[in-house]
């Protein structure tokens, strides 16, 4: 037992600090992959951190309540919820707000959530999102450009080689409500699709006959995207998931258009995570073990069709490249003001000195103050 203070540095689980000069790069890349959304015709929205609970956990947001912090708002004395995603409040926005704006709408945004838990893959609970919404259009090229606005968003803080991975989150339960599969049979079978335990899949479907039996050569599909394709026309499927089927071909179809060389795979029946979308969704990953740098894909927005892309800006720094540092210019005492101002318009960081023990190499500086020139300092 000790009577130490606890440690004021230390943080709740999944919770830090994020200190110079990574804050500085995660606001730079943040703004600069929102000048990609808004050079495509997105405009920015700003939601509260902060909403009633019955409206930030109504349509897609009922499926973020387990994750959504709850908290009673001392003036109206009601619950209110800390958001867990931005996606159901810009839904919100665009049914009340912007309900009488011209359609197709095209919102960006870029903020903080919380959720209660993190992953063992993903520990952290505070994360910055940023994304787009594209709301009152259901077609394949609404979809295509809301996943190639990720590829070139990352593209341009400098991250090559981003892949996409597609996924039919609505394929499996297709299939499996045209088996008439219900009670524990359904979820024995769909365990065994989340397991991805291929052999159990095929003895399940088996038993459950067709149209489950076709799960088992979908399993074994998932990869290049031509591949999975060619295996859903082969499949002799019966008509929603033949619709599914179809409209992946044609999101695919209008992306290879936009990115003749983005790397495409396609899993149609894998639906983890993905429990508010009602078409397509997508995840984009970096080169090599960057993981997840974004998802999106179709749901629904109150009762309107709509398709959205979520970045994640935490991942997105580790796998861009490292930013140069600025040259830090010293300002001694009595220095020039219009010649600092001169090196700050040329694209120099300048710091003054505020004292006589001050130093160029203390503050961390590269160059100094000189004549009205910034002068390198040299290795002494």
């Amino acid at each position: 037992m000790t009577d130490d203070p606890p440690n004021p540095a230390l943080l709740p689980a999944g919770l830090s600090d994020l200190l110079p000069p990574e804050a500085a790069q995660e606001a730079a890349l943040v703004e600069a992959m929102m000048a990609v959304f808004a050079s495509h015709g997105y405009e920015r929205v700003k939601p509260p951190l902060l909403e009633f609970e019955e409206g930030l956990l109504t349509g897609s947001g009922a499926a973020l309540a387990d994750q959504t912090f709850r908290l009673m708002d001392p003036v109206s004395q009601r619950m209110m919820g800390l958001r867990a995603d931005t996606t159901p409040q810009v839904a919100r926005i665009a049914a009340t707000r912007l309900r009488d704006v011209p359609r197709p709408l095209r919102l960006s945004y870029a903020g903080q959530v919380l959720r209660v838990r993190g992953t063992q893959i993903a520990p952290e609970r505070q994360l910055p999102q940023l994304g787009v919404e594209l709301i009152g259009v259901d077609s394949p090229e609404a979809d295509a450009e809301a996943a190639a606005l990720g590829v070139e968003a990352l593209t341009a803080v400098g991250i090559q080689d981003v892949g996409l991975d597609i996924t039919l989150p609505a394929m499996s339960p297709a299939l499996l409500d045209a088996a008439g599969l219900e009670g524990p049979a359904r979820s024995r079978l769909a365990r065994a699709l989340d397991r991805k335990d291929a052999a159990e899949v095929a003895r399940l479907a088996e038993l459950a006959g067709p149209p489950a039996i076709f799960l088992t050569g979908l399993l074994a599909a998932a990869g290049p995207a031509d591949r999975a394709l060619e295996a859903l026309r082969a499949a002799p499927l019966p008509e929603v998931p033949r619709r599914i089927a179809d409209n992946a071909a044609e999101v695919i179809a209008a992306l290879r258009r936009r990115l003749p060389k983005l790397r495409i795979t396609l899993d149609p029946v894998e639906f983890r995570g993905f429990r508010y979308h009602t078409g397509v969704a997508f995840t984009l990953y970096g080169p090599g073990r960057t993981g997840e740098l974004g998802r999106g894909g179709r749901y629904m927005s109150g009762e309107e069709p709509a398709t959205g892309l979520s970045l994640y800006p935490d991942a997105a720094l580790r796998a861009a490249p490292a930013a140069p540092s600025p040259d830090r210019v010293f300002l001694p005492a009595g220095h020039d003001p219009a010649a600092a101002a001169a090196l700050r318009r040329a694209g120099f960081v300048t710091v003054a000195a505020l004292s006589a023990s001050d130093t160029a190499r203390a503050l961390g500086c590269t160059h100094e103050l000189r004549g009205g020139d910034a002068v390198l300092l040299t290795e002494e």
